[in-house]
């Protein structure tokens, strides 16, 4: 049985900013995975669907901690980020009583919660390896991206009827104000602004029928880790939507043709098909952390 401590605060643990960390049994210390839900920045709710995680990861010899971060109705970026860099100096300084392992920390998320993975790993030092899921990763380009008629379907999102360049768009909310009236932000705010040499191993999925957050996010970002010569792989789905993003894991319909590249030192392999699961993860993390 799993050791469970919820509703850790970290800096002043107002505004939601809350850890859930589920630590396996044993003496440790554990390799951590730090997770965050997506809510487009809306909510600060990142802590959900960690116990999802947590069951599957525990066992195999992994600590979770959900990770809630402010949203952009509670500051705007890159208020978001220091939450995260916040939460992650607490775990660290107290990784002893927690027991965790500080110097093997990876990033796992969803949506505006694979944002957060992805930048986190490319942003704060040690983070050893990250797996962004359907993640938005160049914010100025979206819009051009999104599947042909499905800019229209934004309209039953509340505020953003033209897409994620309105200025009330959830891109536009995290930055503040019109998105593409502040491109150095939005670029400042874009994990592909972020990749170097220095990366650390990334594997994404993503799905190609995605109506919110369009695949060419995952792609253009798997070709910039690939050209900086980072250890990145890109699982491709082809039949798959916006989530739910555990369906990408366990539901055959939804992996149904997947298929997956990689890329090491600069050089790619061929695509082949591949049947996502969570020991895909789990196996990922084992290699990395």
């Amino acid at each position: 049985m799993a050791k469970e401590l919820k509703d850790i605060a970290y800096g002043d643990g107002l505004d939601g900013r809350l850890i859930d960390l589920y630590v396996p049994d044993g003496d440790g210390p554990w390799p951590l995975v730090i997770w965050s839900r997506g809510s487009g920045w809306l909510a600060d709710s990142g802590r959900d669907d960690a116990e999802v995680v947590a069951r599957r990861l525990n066992p195999r010899g992994f600590a979770v901690a959900g990770l809630a971060i402010r949203s952009s109705a509670q500051t705007v970026f890159p208020g978001q980020l220091r939450d995260i860099e916040e939460a992650i100096r607490h775990l660290r300084t107290h990784s002893t009583s927690y027991g965790l392992d500080p110097d093997r920390i990876g990033m796992f998320g969803e949506s505006s919660g694979g944002w957060a993975a992805a930048l986190t790993a490319l942003t704060v030092d040690g983070i050893r390896a990250a797996v962004p899921v359907y993640p938005p990763t160049d914010l100025l380009s979206m819009d051009e991206q999104m599947l042909p008629g499905t800019l229209q379907e934004f309209t039953r999102f509340p505020g953003s009827p033209y897409g994620h360049d309105d200025p009330e768009s959830a891109e536009s909310r995290l930055l503040g104000g019109p998105l593409q009236e502040r491109p150095e932000l939005a670029r400042s705010a874009s994990p592909v602004t972020y990749v170097g040499e220095d990366a650390p191993p990334f594997l994404i999925l993503h799905g190609k029928a995605d109506r919110i957050v369009p695949y060419g996010q995952g792609e253009l970002f798997y070709e910039a880790l690939a050209k900086a010569g980072a250890d990145v792989e890109l699982i491709t789905l082809p039949h798959a939507d916006h989530g739910p993003w555990n369906d990408f894991l366990t539901d055959p319909t939804v992996k149904r043709d997947a298929f997956t590249v990689s890329s090491r030192e600069g050089k790619e392999t061929e695509a082949r098909p591949c049947d996502p699961t969570w020991d895909t993860v789990v196996d990922f993390f084992h290699r990395h952390l």
